[in-house]
C-alpha cells in the first residue's frame, strides 16, 4: 500500500515495497534517480547501475531513443512500455513535449495501436472484463490495489475511432484517455482505471489472428449484452459509490441509449457524444466570431449524425436558443445527414436520435437536385440550395468534402467554416491544404486529427485540431474536485464556453481558433473551474466559493516529479 504524507515543504511517498518489487511498480519506480540513501533503505544496490541520475537526464535519454524510432507506431509502442515501467518519467516526457507526443500517445497513432494491440500487450494496465467473467466482476474489482480509484474510462471496442470493431484491442483507447487525464488534466494516475468490456468481436481478422488476446467469440448482443452492462455498472457502483464513469467508443446505437439509461443513476458522461459536442461547439463559436456573424445566423450542415454528430447538433441548438432563437427556429438552421443523404421525414434508415433533426418534405420542395427521382438529397444539393455557411463532418468518409462542394459553399459566404472531424487522419473528410486552396485561403478550418500548418500567401496557418483532449481532462478534473454527483448538460456547455473564451481568435480574427496544445494544462484548469462552478450552481456538487474551488484544483493536481521516499511496514 502506498500513502502520502506532507513533510515541511514537500510531499513524501511512504511504501513498504523494496528491491525488485519496488522497481517493478510503474507508479513508484524512479530508475536511476533513486538516491544513494534510498538505495540503502530499499535494498536497491546491485539492481541499479551505479550512476545516480535525475528526471531531467532520464528525459533526455528517453527522448533520444524515442527520436530514433522510425515510425509513429514504433514510438507509440515505446511510450506504452515506458508508461508500464516508470509513470512519472512517462508523464514528464509528455509534459515537456506535448505537441510532439500527443499524436503519438493519443490520436491518430492510438488507432493503429488498437489494431495491433495484441502485438504489443506485455504488462497489465487497467482491467479486461470479459463476458465469460460476468459472474466474477465483484471479485475482479475487490483487490486493495484498486482502493484509490476515482474515475474509469470504459469501452467495449466496437467503434474505435473510424476503424470499427477492434475487440479487445480497443483497450488502447481507455489507456490513452486515462493517460491524458493525468498528462493534460493533472489527475493523479493512481485514481485512474482503464476498463475494456470484452464481449467478443465481429472483426474476422481479429478472430482469425492466432495472437489475438481477446475472447474468441462473435460479439454478444441484445438482452445478453444489456444484462452484462447492467452487471458491470452495478458492480462498479458497489465498489466505488462516488465513481466518475466515462463511456468511450461504443457503437452509436449503444452509446446513446447507455448514456440515457445511466446518466441519472451515477456520475457519467460519454466523450464521443458530449466531449465531441463541447469541443466542436467551442471551436465553432471561435470560428463564427472570426466571421463576424453570430451562430444564430449561420446555416449548418452536419455530415454524419451518429452519436457524435447528434451530440454536436444538440449543443449547437442549445447555444442558438441561448442567443434568442426558438427551438424550431434553431432546428431550421440545421441540415443533418445519415449514410443515405439528407435526413428528411419519412425516409428510410433514420435512427430514433436522428428524427429530431429530420427536415420536413416542404423544406426541400422545389430544390434543384443532382439526382432527381432517386429520393436521395446529397451534400452538394444541400450546399447549393440551402446556402450552407458551416460544414462539419463526423462520417469517417475520407474525401467526402470534395472540391466541387467546397467551392460551391464558398460562393455563399466570404468565410466558410469547414470542420472535417473524422479521425484518424486517413478518415478525414478533407485535407486542410485542399480546403484552403479551394477557398483562396478564406476557409476557417478545424480537424479531428492533427495536420501540419498550411502556407497561405507566404504565411503559415495553424490548423485547429478539434480534439476532445481540449475538453475531457478539464471536464473530469472539475467533476472530481467539485465532487459532482451527476454530469449535466449545463456542465458540458460550461466546458465549451470556457474553451471558447480562450480562443486567440477572440482578440485577433486571423489568429488560431484554439489555444496551443502546449498550454493544455492551463486550458484544463480553466475548463475545470468553469465545470465546477456550474456543478455547484446546479446543486449537483458540494458548494464552496470560487477562490476556495481554485485552491482545491491546485491542491489536487498531480505533477510528474520525483518525491523522496520513506520505508514503512514490512518489506516485499
Amino acid at each position: 500500500m502506498v500513502t502520502e504524507s506532507t513533510a515541511p515543504g514537500r510531499p513524501v511517498i511512504r511504501t513498504h515495497l523494496t528491491g525488485f518489487n519496488l522497481l517493478m511498480s510503474p507508479r513508484l519506480n524512479k530508475g536511476t534517480a533513486f538516491t544513494e540513501a534510498e538505495r540503502d533503505t530499499f535494498a536497491l544496490h546491485g539492481l541499479l547501475p551505479p550512476h545516480v541520475g535525475t528526471l531531467e537526464s532520464q528525459r533526455e535519454r528517453r527522448k533520444r531513443v524515442l527520436d530514433n524510432h522510425p515510425t509513429a507506431f514504433d514510438k507509440y509502442s515505446y511510450m506504452r512500455d515506458l508508461q508500464d515501467s516508470n509513470e512519472t518519467l512517462f508523464y514528464s516526457l509528455i509534459a515537456n513535449h506535448i505537441e510532439e507526443l500527443l499524436p503519438i500517445v493519443y490520436t491518430p497513432t492510438v488507432g493503429e495501436g488498437c489494431q495491433r494491440f495484441s502485438e504489443i500487450w506485455r504488462k497489465p494496465r487497467g482491467l479486461f472484463v470479459s463476458y465469460p467473467d460476468k459472474d466474477r466482476m465483484e471479485q475482479i474489482f475487490s483487490s486493495s490495489h484498486f482502493d484509490p480509484i476515482r474515475c474509469i474510462v470504459v469501452s467495449d471496442g466496437e467503434r474505435i475511432l473510424g476503424l470499427g470493431d477492434q475487440g479487445a484491442g480497443g483497450m488502447g483507447i481507455p489507456i490513452g484517455k486515462m493517460a491524458l487525464y493525468t498528462a493534460l488534466g493533472g489527475i493523479p494516475p493512481e485514481h485512474c482505471l482503464p476498463v475494456l468490456l470484452d464481449v467478443g468481436t465481429d472483426n474476422e481478422a481479429r478472430l482469425n489472428d492466432p495472437i489475438y488476446i481477446g475472447w474468441e467469440h462473435q460479439r454478444i448482443r441484445g438482452q445478453e449484452y444489456d444484462d452484462f452492462i447492467e452487471a458491470f455498472v452495478t458492480a462498479v457502483e458497489r465498489r466505488w459509490p462516488h465513481i466518475l464513469l466515462q463511456w468511450e467508443d461504443f457503437a452509436g446505437v449503444n452509446a446513446e441509449r447507455l448514456l440515457d439509461r445511466y446518466r441519472g443513476r451515477l456520475c457519467t458522461f460519454n466523450d464521443d457524444i458530449q466531449g465531441t459536442a463541447a469541443v466542436t461547439t467551442a471551436t465553432l463559436l471561435a470560428a463564427v466570431n472570426a466571421t463576424g456573424i453570430p451562430l444564430r445566423e449561420h446555416t449548418i450542415a452536419m455530415f454524419g449524425t451518429g452519436s457524435a454528430g447528434a451530440g454536436i447538433l444538440d449543443l449547437l441548438i442549445a447555444e442558438m436558443k441561448q442567443e434568442g432563437l426558438s427551438d424550431e427556429q434553431a432546428r431550421r438552421r440545421i441540415y443533418a445527414f445519415n449514410h443515405l443523404g439528407l435526413i428528411v421525414e419519412g425516409c428510410e434508415g433514420i435512427r430514433p436520435a436522428q428524427r429530431a433533426f429530420a427536415r420536413k418534405c416542404e423544406d426541400v420542395a422545389g430544390w434543384k437536385l443532382s439526382a432527381p427521382g432517386s429520393g436521395l438529397i446529397s451534400l452538394l444539393d444541400v450546399v447549393r440550395n440551402a446556402g450552407i455557411t458551416v460544414l462539419a463532418g463526423a462520417s469517417a468518409q475520407p474525401g467526402a468534402f470534395s472540391e466541387e462542394i467546397v467551392r460551391e459553399m464558398s460562393r455563399h459566404t466570404p468565410r466558410p467554416v469547414v470542420f472535417p472531424l473524422s479521425n484518424p487522419t486517413s478518415q478525414s473528410e478533407a485535407a486542410p491544404a485542399d480546403l484552403l486552396r479551394w477557398t483562396e485561403g478564406r476557409a476557417l478550418v478545424g480537424t479531428g486529427s492533427p495536420f501540419a500548418p498550411v502556407e497561405v500567401d507566404g504565411k503559415p496557418v495553424r490548423i485547429a485540431q478539434v480534439n476532445n483532449s481540449y475538453i475531457f481532462p478539464g471536464l473530469s478534473l472539475g467533476i472530481l474536485v467539485s465532487r459532482a454527483r451527476r454530469v449535466t448538460d449545463g456542465m458540458i456547455m460550461a466546458a465549451a464556453k470556457a474553451l471558447a473564451s480562450l480562443s486567440p481568435a477572440r482578440a485577433d480574427k486571423s489568429a488560431p481558433l484554439l489555444p496551443p496544445i502546449a498550454d493544455s494544462r492551463m486550458t484544463s484548469a480553466a475548463v475545470a473551474a468553469a465545470v465546477g462552478r456550474q456543478a455547484m450552481a446546479e446543486g449537483v456538487a458540494d458548494a464552496c466559493d470560487g477562490d476556495e474551488f481554485n485552491r482545491r484544483i491546485r491542491g489536487y493536481v498531480w505533477e510528474p516529479e520525483y518525491q523522496p521516499y520513506e520505508r514503512t511496514g514490512s518489506s516485499g
